[in-house]
């Protein structure tokens, strides 16, 4: 992109309000301004939300709760598997 020269951006630029139209080139130029400052103000916020999470993790961690005691085996077998419902059984046509 660094190698187009003067003529070669006029010859660009007159194609595209050739394809696309007078009135449909500022149209799109809004809009993509517009995308760009919502794209860098979410980016902005994103950069600030991980400054602010990585000052928490610098901070003193909270205490954790104490560890629950394990369950005692309810039983010798495998628990059940889920089995879906039978589905009704569909009536028979005789055709005849």
């Amino acid at each position: 992109m660094s190698n187009f020269r003067g003529w070669e951006i006029v010859i660009i630029l007159a194609l595209l309000v050739v394809l696309f139209g007078s009135k449909r080139l500022p149209d799109a130029a809004r809009g993509l301004g517009r995308s760009m400052r919502i794209f860098k103000a979410e980016t902005k916020a994103f950069r600030e939300e991980g400054a602010d999470h990585s000052a928490d993790a610098t901070a003193t961690p909270a205490p954790t709760a104490a560890p629950l005691p394990p369950r005692e085996l309810e039983g010798t077998t495998a628990p059940r598997e889920q089995v879906a419902p039978p589905r009704p059984a569909e009536p028979e046509t005789h055709d005849r």
